[in-house]
């Protein structure tokens, strides 16, 4: 059985002009998580990378520790398809008209604006978010300049199909990507519907990471939500 890997990035900027960049407690998060697999002597066949910069940073962080214990790192091949999901545009694209139909997304959106410390702000955009890309998923949103969910779940198979066919037959394959990604993944070993798989996302820790093992047209899932690199709970987050 091979056995794939997926990391969720460490803590993004969140509220910050630059979101894709990894904050100073993300960036620790994937040290931990490098020098705890280094400790271990876990090793990988094949490194691969999202697209976005917190995939990249996250994966070269943790690298640094295996080259630090003189361990070998694969060179990272880039995979555009994990990629994920089109959050942030769809909140852009559909939030105006969306608060003129809606009176509960019209107050949730003024109680952001008026949130009076970042905490406050992020749980209220949190709620709106959910609010927002619940509806996106079950189609009731829709623009042909923003990728569907279904678009998103089959670029995401997509993507898996390929680390698959590229892996060996008991290879350890690592990839650095997002909460959606994870979830999408899960979903094809779990058949999850398109709101759970969406729900399922939003679980996931930064820096945590899931495992799937996978041997012909058998895929299994066998973790989520891995954080023994953590080992502070101050290190723990979701956002």
């Amino acid at each position: 059985m091979a056995l794939l890997t997926l990391v969720r990035h460490g803590q993004a900027s969140f509220l910050s002009d630059n979101y894709d960049k990894l904050s100073q407690l993300g960036e620790r998060q994937a040290r931990k998580l490098g020098e705890y697999w280094a400790r271990a002597a876990v090793a990988f066949d094949q490194v691969y990378f999202g697209p976005a910069e917190r995939h990249i940073r996250t994966g070269e962080l943790a690298s640094e520790a295996y080259l630090q214990a003189g361990l070998p790192w694969p060179t990272p091949i880039p995979l555009p398809e994990v990629d994920e999901y089109s959050g942030i545009e769809v909140m852009r694209a559909f939030l105006p008209g969306l608060m003129e139909k809606h009176e509960d997304i019209r107050a949730l959106e003024a109680q952001f604006r008026a949130a009076d410390d970042r905490g406050a702000a992020a749980r209220v955009y949190d709620r709106l978010f959910q609010r927002i890309t619940r509806m996106w998923v079950a189609g009731e949103l829709d623009s042909p300049e923003i990728e569907s969910w279904q678009q998103f779940c089959e670029r995401v198979e997509r993507g898996i199909a390929r680390v698959q066919q590229g892996s060996e037959k008991n290879g350890r394959i690592v990839v650095f990507t997002s909460g959606g990604v994870i979830a999408a993944t899960a979903r094809l070993a779990l058949e999850l519907s398109p709101q759970k798989t969406l729900e399922l996302s939003w679980t996931s820790r930064n820096a945590s990471y899931a495992e799937f093992l996978f041997s012909g047209d058998r895929f299994s899932f066998g973790a989520f939500n891995a954080v023994p690199h953590l080992e502070d709970p101050a290190l723990i987050t979701y956002r």
